[in-house]
Formats: structure tokens, sequence, C-alpha cells
């Protein structure tokens, strides 16, 4: 299947760059370009990309206020946002993921990186690397009385799934769970499946968070 991608930056050479990349994969294709973030709003509405390729700092909306917009929106079709950007500032990422997006890369990462990430998110996952992981718990951390936030669903989780929920807001992998709790990596995929359904979730970017936010897990363990 072709992964339907849009590029949303306001530099045209930015976004030839990324059509190039993007272009040499035989299973994805660019579906259209945006200038700003109004545009890339658009763009999803009219092509329902599978991810959009989004750069933070843009005229009339910058991308933040966009993938908010474009995620709140999505519904059925599940258009998934990879934010890239020049910057590695902690409230980008911190507020990039808080709006729905499921990827944060800066615009130096390998060609490579960036192609991985669109697989990743096309494929229902995310790309939560531990250094971003870090940033999330550090913005948690510098918060000096959080709002706990504990939804009534986590009451539905078995207690497996509690320690699987905990172990991907420390920015585990599967496998590093796997070998954590002496169980199967198939079997941590499962439990992983199981609380993204069960708390109705997209992906682990926001199971990180809801972790945090529900005290599950404090920045400082």
């Amino acid at each position: 299947m072709t992964i339907r991608v849009a590029l949303a930056d306001d530099q045209a050479l930015v976004r030839a760059g990324f059509r190039m990349i993007v272009g040499s994969q035989p299973d994805m294709e660019v579906v259209g370009e945006a200038g700003d973030g109004q545009e890339a709003i658009e763009l999803v509405r009219r092509e329902k990309p599978d991810v959009v390729l989004m750069d933070i700092r843009m005229p009339r909306m910058d991308g933040i206020e966009a993938t908010r917009k474009i995620t709140g929106e999505a519904g059925k079709r599940l258009t998934r946002v990879v934010i890239l950007t020049t910057y590695e500032l902690d409230e980008y990422v911190f507020d990039a993921l808080a709006a729905g997006a499921s990827a944060f890369l800066l615009k130096a990462a390998p060609p490579e990186d960036l192609i991985r990430a669109i697989q990743v998110v096309a494929s229902g996952d995310a790309l939560l690397a531990p250094s971003v992981t870090r940033r999330l718990i550090e913005e948690f951390a510098r918060r000096p009385e959080p709002a706990l936030r504990k939804p009534k669903e986590l009451d539905s989780l078995t207690e497996r799934e509690l320690g699987v929920l905990r172990e991907l807001a420390r920015g585990l992998t599967n496998a590093e769970i796997a070998s954590r709790l002496f169980v199967s990596e198939a079997t941590v995929k499962t439990h992983v499946a199981h609380v993204l359904g069960k708390l109705e979730l997209r992906d682990r970017v926001q199971a990180v968070i809801l972790a945090y936010e529900a005290g599950l897990v404090l920045p400082s363990q």
C-alpha cells in the first residue's frame, strides 16, 4: 500500500528536498504541499493524506496549531503528523506532542530517519525517542503543581497493562519492556494494543502524556 504524504513548510526549497526524499521510496507519494498551517489544514481536508510532514514556524498559522486542528478533525481518516523543525527546544517538543504529533524530528536528521518516521507513524505507531521522552519528563518536572488527570478508563487496565503503560512512559521500546517484564516482545505488543484500545489513545505518545498527567509515573522515577 502506498503511503500518501503531505508537506507543510514555508520554504519551497525545504519542501523540494522532502519531496525528493519521499519520492525516492517506491511505497510513498507526495500528494500536495502547503506553505503555512492554514494551507496544511485545507490540504489535509482535500487530499486526506496518511502522514503530514509539518514545520513549526510558519506564517498565518504555526505548525503546532495546525497539528492540533488536523488531529482533532482526523476522525476515521487518522491522518498523522511528523513534526520537522530546525529548533530543538523543549517547549516545541512538548507542545507538538501534546497537540497530537506522532513524531518529532530535526530537519538535520538523515533521510533514512525521516523515511523510518513516516513508515512508523503510517503503520499506526509513534516515534518517541528516549531523548524526546526525557524532554517530556523534564517538562512535567518543571511544573510546580501538575494538574493530575486520571481518566476512569484506567480502571479497566489489568495490573500487567498498567505495568506496560508505566514502562512506555519511561521511553522504553517493546524489546526493552519485554526484557524488563520477562515476557516476549509479541506479548508486550499485545499489551500495548490493549492499553491504547481501552484508553482510546491514538499512539504511544498519547499514552506517555496520559501516564504522567495521571501520576502513574513521576518525573523523578
